[in-house]
């Protein structure tokens, strides 16, 4: 399609257009003359004169003007040929060379010129009678449903564009249109259906109006409700806090107890928040006043407390600054492993020799250093790897898990102190004897200047060239190890006689493994002696312990103690 009677725009022609169709102005005539005649287009008449004076004025003069006149008489020459005739109605074709499936308009107003030819059996070259005014031929553009006449393309008008209507205010009420009111809708729409107002969205598509119905301003409220609803329960909240007393239980609790952990650091809001989450304290603002009031308040350490639910913050307090009610297990210094395992069987509520019977059965699964527990004289490959520190107590541990951790810590010390590199320049066979010697220390001294003398004692003792005690260590703690006691009075050959590796009144040099678990001081003495060239020592007292470096000042102390005994027994 070309752009014959086009506007400036873009716009498709009317379908309703009598010149749909056209190939431009000056082609009008070739079109007219589409109708076949044996293949031939219709003759062409040369124009009359008085057409030209006629239409003279009609049209401006840069148009075809012979061309349009021309138009003219073949329009009348056919509705001449025609007026006898029955015009048969031209079928309408849709889907046609256009694409847009429209009636093209050839069908409808030029299916005079098409059905019958008016020029059959006619001389084609005879002039043909016009009358003098257009009024003497019929008019086909004169009826009320004609459509105008053909305009020159540059006077054609485009189709009127549609004006924006202004946006309804206000839809009206559907309940009050279904009940027979018309509302501002169109006047040919039936009453009762609802019809929404007129008004078109911008653009003039048709869109949506702008509706204002209750469910916007019910959600509008509710919003606002919310709002100031939400506003008044925190400031509520804000104002409560600030100026009214902290919520607090009374008493001490209910009868049920729930462990609570504190950890490391704690300050004493965080210790309230826990407390509070666990069902102890009302609110952890009341226990930091119960806290701040108390004078040991804020001397709370870290670790697991058994308390009761519901308590006051006050009763809280007073539980938690007693370090006795802690939930933890301490080993001490040179504590020896039968002790550690009752301990725990206590602590955990468990049967007597359950943690001992763990202890056996995994010991080489706790964890233990590749140099530790390959002695096969080893009462307890444990011994010594229980390091001495407190350890809280949770609701899932376990012997296992408790031993693993202690095991964990001891190898941890030893590895930071160096005790494995320390072994070679003390001359001892294995970082294992370091540990045995640090034991020994533990049991028989009694602060850190006794562990280094005690050190010196036992190095100068396992020296070849030592003549006094060829070797033999005779430390009390090793016989009593053996046979899980502490005594001071004991049958001394008795134990001289008792053969046992650990027993080092009867063997030379160091028992197969420690004796205790010694604390981190004892070790560092070890690895640190005093080079005092001591040898041997005693405890007159029980209290203080003095060290000499001879067998004679040895015996003469020897003997002041036996002494002391013998009165303080009766004899």
């Amino acid at each position: 399609m070309t752009d014959y009677g086009r506007g400036h725009g873009s716009e498709p022609w009317n379908p309703q257009d009598p010149l749909y169709g056209d190939q431009g102005w000056t082609a009008h005539q070739t079109q007219q003359a589409q109708v076949p005649y044996g293949g031939d287009l219709q003759q062409q008449y040369p124009q009359e004169p008085q057409y030209q004076q006629q239409y003279a004025g009609q049209y401006p003069q840069q148009y075809d003007e012979q061309a349009y006149a021309q138009q003219l008489q073949y329009q009348q020459m056919a509705q001449q040929q025609m007026a006898p005739q029955a015009m048969a109605p031209q079928p309408v074709y849709e889907g046609g060379g256009n694409g847009q499936g429209w009636d093209t308009g050839q069908g409808q107003y030029a299916a005079a010129a098409v059905q019958v030819d008016p020029y059959a059996g006619a001389d084609p070259y005879a002039q043909q009678t016009a009358g003098a005014y257009p009024g003497e031929a019929p008019d086909l553009y004169a009826t009320a449903e004609a459509y105008p006449p053909p305009q020159p393309p540059g006077l054609r008008h485009l189709e009127p564009e549609p004006v924006e209507e202004p946006l309804a205010e206000e839809e009206p009420d559907e309940a009050l249109v279904a009940a027979g009111g018309t509302g501002s809708g169109d006047a040919d729409e039936p009453a009762g259906r609802g019809r929404r107002a007129g008004g078109r969205t911008k653009g003039g598509k048709g869109g949506k109006q702008k509706k204002r119905s209750g469910t916007a301003c019910l959600i509008a409220a509710v919003v606002i409700i919310g709002v100031v609803g939400g506003g008044g329960y925190y400031g509520y909240n804000y104002l409560h806090d600030r100026f009214a007393p902290a919520e607090d239980f009374a008493g001490e609790g209910g009868e049920e107890v729930v462990d609570v952990e504190i950890p490391k650091d704690a300050g004493l809001g965080q210790m309230g928040r826990i407390l509070k989450q666990a069902g102890v304290v009302a609110s952890a603002q009341a226990f930091v006043d119960a806290a701040n009031a108390n004078p040991k308040g804020k001397s709370i350490q870290p670790g697991v407390y058994p308390l009761k639910k519901r308590m006051s913050a006050a009763a809280a307090v007073a539980v938690m600054i007693d370090p006795t009610k802690l939930n933890v297990l301490t080993i001490t210094e040179g504590m020896r492993n039968t002790k550690v395992y009752e301990a725990i069987d206590k602590k955990l509520g468990k049967p007597d020799g359950t943690t001992k019977d763990v202890a056996q059965r995994e010991a080489k699964n706790l964890g233990l250093p590749a140099w530790a527990g390959n002695n096969p004289k080893l009462i307890d490959p444990l011994e010594g790897f229980l390091l001495p520190a407190r350890y809280d107590l949770k609701k899932d541990s376990t012997p296992e898990s408790l031993l693993r951790q202690m095991v964990k810590n001891a190898a941890d010390k030893y590895t930071e102190m160096g005790v494995e590199a320390k072994s070679k320049e003390l001359n001892l066979e294995n970082p294992l004897q370091v540990i045995t010697v640090a034991s020994l220390v533990n049991a028989e001294g009694k602060n850190h200047d006794d562990f280094r003398k005690m050190a010196e004692v036992v190095y100068n003792r396992l020296k070849k060239t030592n003549d006094v005690t060829n070797q033999r260590l005779q430390f009390d703690s090793t016989y009593n190890y053996v046979k899980n006691q502490s005594e001071i009075n004991f049958n001394l050959k008795e134990a001289q006689a008792f053969d046992n590796p650990y027993n080092t009144h009867f063997v030379k040099g160091l028992p197969p493994g420690p004796i205790g678990n010694p604390g981190s001081d004892a070790v560092a003495a070890t690895l640190n002696p005093d080079h005092g060239g001591w040898m041997f020592f005693v405890s007159v007292d029980g209290n203080k312990t003095t060290f000499t470096k001879t067998y004679d000042e040895h015996m003469k102390l020897a003997d002041e103690f036996q002494a002391r005994q013998k009165q303080k027994n009766g004899g």
